[in-house]
């Protein structure tokens, strides 16, 4: 996954990862702006999870993030 992409992208992400981590709040995602250690971070205490499964459902997630992006780019009418 290219973080890179996800930060350049947060502010479409944003929402996606609100409805993946309903306990994440507004502003802990406006402070994370798609730095996977931060998601990580804020995943693993706001769910009392080992850092290993929270970096499991954060790389997870990203694939299908980055599925998307190339599903769009196939998309896009040349």
């Amino acid at each position: 996954m290219n973080w890179d992409r996800v930060e350049g992208n947060w502010k479409q992400l944003k929402g996606k990862a609100k409805q993946k981590w309903g306990k994440l709040t507004d502003d802990e995602l406006d402070v994370i702006a798609g730095q996977r250690d931060e998601l990580i971070g804020k995943v693993q205490k706001s769910y009392g999870i080992a850092k290993d499964e929270a970096e499991k459902q954060v790389d997870e997630w990203g694939k299908i993030c980055e599925k998307e992006f190339e599903k769009r780019k196939t998309e896009r009418p040349m």
